[in-house]
């Protein structure tokens, strides 16, 4: 028995989002880097209030499909949409305007900015960006000011870290890099979340904390899309789980049902005995 198959009772909502808003959707999404084809192919979509986990072998290609949602690569072949708009030629920053946000793997934050500071960074269109404003409506700037810092401190109070908010952040363990940075992430108010592996590198202490945290924000309305290999941690938080394999869509379904499927086990968690 695997891990994933081992909290069969403890996926939320397996089927209550089938029929929710579709928010994100890669339709035949290729990527090719030379002639090796990370991505080849691949459709999925993130709906509303859902809890979607993305899982694999290494080399499959996830890091790269997330890196083409969130806009960081622009595809080869297909298109991304979010809201139903094709955004496969905007980059980045667009995505997160659009209302998707997403966090890395190795979390790097500005080593030598404060905890808060950090939080800062990640608000967006701030009426003091543009200079005249501080000249024509410093009253507004400074009242966005005192409001980007009220709302920072609570999303540190959110991710439990707020006693080291005037710590620089190169003080911060790994766990707390990537709570750090789901804050960050949470200032610009994204309706969801890409996790690139939430659980790598963090002590099961830290651990619980990430999955209660992701779990009160899907009760708040986000929908969250993670890459995790930590199967318990699927198993406990996704409702529905795809599987890659060499850059295709190899299946999906439930934890449990993908759990028993033959092709993931010979492709991802080992040949049946």
């Amino acid at each position: 028995m695997t891990d994933i198959d081992q909290h069969p009772g403890r996926t939320p909502r397996p089927s209550a989002v089938a029929q929710g808003t579709v928010l994100v959707e890669a339709r035949d999404v290729g990527m090719h880097f030379g002639g090796l084809r990370a991505v080849d192919g691949m459709s999925l979509c993130l709906r509303q209030g859902e809890m979607l986990g993305l899982i694999g072998p290494n080399g499959a290609g996830k890091t790269t499909l997330f890196n083409l949602i969130a806009g960081s690569l622009k595809p080869t072949e297909g298109r991304i949409l979010i809201g139903g708009r094709d955004v496969s030629g905007e980059g980045a920053e667009r995505r997160i305007s659009c209302g998707v946000g997403r966090t890395f793997q190795i979390p790097r934050p500005f080593a030598e900015m404060t905890v808060l500071e950090n939080v800062l960074t990640g608000r967006q269109a701030q009426a003091g960006e543009r200079i005249w404003m501080n000249f024509l409506q410093g009253g507004r700037v400074a009242q966005e000011e005192r409001q980007a810092v009220e709302k920072a401190r609570a999303l540190l109070d959110f991710v439990t870290l707020s006693h080291l908010e005037s710590e620089p952040a190169r003080v911060l363990s790994g766990g707390q890099r990537k709570l750090l940075e789901l804050a960050r992430i949470l200032m610009a108010e994204p309706q969801a979340i890409l996790l690139d592996e939430p659980a790598a590198g963090v002590n099961p202490t830290l651990l619980e904390v990430i999955i209660e945290r992701i779990q009160r924000l899907n009760t708040d309305g986000k929908s969250i899309f993670l890459i995790e290999h930590n199967m318990e941690m699927v198993a406990r938080l996704c409702g529905r789980v795809v599987v890659m394999a060499a850059g295709r869509h190899l299946t999906e379904g439930t934890p449990h049902d993908v759990a028993r499927d033959p092709s993931v086990i010979e492709a991802y968690l080992g040949t049946a005995a």
